[in-house]
């Protein structure tokens, strides 16, 4: 780096004082890009109005020519999926909340109920907390154990 003075600023007219500055009227032409700007946005509004007239043109054409497929199920109704249906879905006609309600209902019925199932061979139904008492005082019947089989 240089310790020297430059001088600064700018002398009579507007010019730069300073040694390396200089400018020249020839550096830059302003016509050819002016000329460019121009030929540019004739070619833009060209493409624009020619791409306008291939969709108008296309447009006429399916307008004219096309024609619509007809609906595959013509007075057909809504035709339901194969059984079994899930719950809740189009086609099922009972609610699956009141379902699980009678069937836990039936199951507590079935559970409590106390009767005969055959009553020559002294089979019977208990309910199934009696049940549980008397396994509790008893214990489980005892099972025979298989006999080994020869290899």
């Amino acid at each position: 780096m240089s310790t020297e003075h430059l001088k600064h600023g700018q002398g009579e007219g507007g010019t730069p004082l300073h040694n390396d500055v200089a400018y020249e009227k020839t550096d830059v032409r302003v016509s050819p890009i002016l000329k460019f700007i121009f030929y540019l946005g004739i070619t833009v509004i060209a493409s624009y109005f020619l791409v306008l007239g291939v969709y108008r043109g296309l447009t006429n054409y399916w307008r004219a020519d096309y024609t619509p497929m007809p609906p595959s199920r013509v007075g057909q109704g809504a035709t339901m999926p194969p059984e079994p249906r899930l719950q809740g879905m189009p086609g099922h006609l009972t609610d699956p909340q009141e379902d699980m309600r009678e069937k836990v209902k039936a199951d507590t019925e079935a559970n409590e109920t106390l009767g005969w199932i055959d009553q020559q061979a002294g089979v019977a139904q208990i309910p199934v907390k009696d049940a549980m008492k008397l396994i509790a005082e008893k214990g489980l019947p005892a099972i025979a154990t298989p006999p080994a089989e020869k290899k």
